[in-house]
């Protein structure tokens, strides 16, 4: 069965009770049932996993390699804009990689209009919400087919 890696960072499992005007009303768990769910219709294997501490999705990251895990869908959350050994570790392990953002990173802060992804991923997707995730795994449900 051809795997998926979904990766979330720091303080995405604070989703459904953190700035809701921001990130919505569901929770990261009732998120991934439902794209877990929706990788299964297509017969494809969605695994998930969040932490708040760089080292643990670097070694994440560096799993799905020896995993054959073939798209990697990752949240950085506060990462994205501080993150080289993340950025690193997706280029050591040439794993294609979605981008994934709830609220739309270039409307807020400045800070946060920088990502040391998007320049190596193979598609951005922000601002959807909660349909940012359901949108990039429909995505790599199709490129799956590519690669």
């Amino acid at each position: 069965m051809t795997k998926i890696l979904l990766l979330n960072g720091p303080n995405l499992n604070l989703l459904g009770s953190r700035e809701r005007d921001i990130y919505g009303n569901s929770t990261l768990e009732e998120i991934e049932d439902k794209l877990s769910a929706r990788a299964a219709e297509n017969n494809l294997n969605l695994t998930c996993f969040q932490s708040n501490a760089e080292h643990e999705l670097v070694d994440k990251i560096q799993e799905a390699k020896k995993s054959n895990v073939k798209i990697i869908l990752f949240n950085p959350g506060a990462f994205t804009h501080t993150s080289v050994a993340l950025r690193d570790a997706i280029l050591g392990v040439n794993i294609p990689m979605i981008e994934i953002h709830i609220s739309n990173i270039f409307g807020r802060e400045s800070f946060r209009e920088k990502s040391f992804f998007s320049d190596i991923s193979l598609g951005v997707i922000s601002g959807l919400g909660e349909e940012s995730y359901t949108c990039a795994l429909d995505f790599a449900i199709k490129k799956i087919g590519d690669l």
